[in-house]
């Protein structure tokens, strides 16, 4: 059975790091991603890890950097420097095709999310 656990959310304060892990069994995957999601908005991208290639949504450029441990099928979101406007749910999506996308349509399989939230 296909599955995605993130974990590594929690209450930081801006300016602060915390570093998601999302663990994937069943598959591995070609394409992992980030989006997130925050109240009374649409879901965004966040990055993504293709092969060795990586990809940033502007706003996280330079602070956030995904990277994956292949050997524990686990992919990782390192986030530094973080404001308020961080605050979401951050979801792991993934993919058994090698792609860049930032459209969450082009993911398969996704995880249930772990809350972010930083305070000013």
């Amino acid at each position: 059975q296909v599955q995605l656990v993130e974990s590594g959310g929690g209450l930081v304060q801006a300016g602060g790091s915390l570093r998601l892990s999302c663990a994937a069994s069943g598959r591995t995957f070609s394409t992992m991603g980030w989006f997130r999601q925050a109240p009374g908005k649409e879901r965004e991208f966040v990055a993504v890890i293709s092969g060795s290639t990586t990809y940033y949504a502007n706003s996280v450029k330079g602070r956030f950097t995904i990277s994956r441990d292949n050997a524990k099928n686990t992919m990782y979101l390192q986030m530094n420097g973080l404001k308020p406007e961080d605050t979401a749910v951050y979801s792991c999506a993934a993919d058994l095709t090698y792609r860049i996308s930032s459209y969450d349509r082009n993911y398969a399989y996704w995880g249930q999310g772990t809350q972010v939230t930083v305070s000013s």
